[in-house]
């Protein structure tokens, strides 16, 4: 169960990783014009854009600032402890 335990709680953690770095990549002006930057914003922007979404309709933006990342990291970060706690229970 230990192992299981330590699998889920890294899936989150992969998750969390690939959600700050979408974050921090919405800071760019525009997609990287190269094949290999490119392929990369598409992939961190494809892969998380289905979680963001629902927040999105939400939470709505406050001039140029979108929150809804920060309440979804939050949202997630709980979601993983207790998925992890009620694990643990068992």
């Amino acid at each position: 169960m230990v192992l299981a335990i330590e699998y889920v709680n890294a899936l989150f953690t992969v998750f969390l990783v690939v959600m700050l770095i979408r974050i921090l990549l919405s800071w760019l002006p525009a997609a990287p014009a190269g094949r290999v930057g490119s392929a990369l914003y598409r992939f961190f922007h494809e892969s998380t854009e289905w979680y963001l979404r629902p927040f999105r309709r939400v939470i709505p933006g406050i001039g140029m600032f979108d929150l809804s990342p920060v309440v979804a990291l939050l949202a997630l970060y709980v979601v993983n402890a207790v998925v992890v706690r009620a694990m643990e229970a068992f």
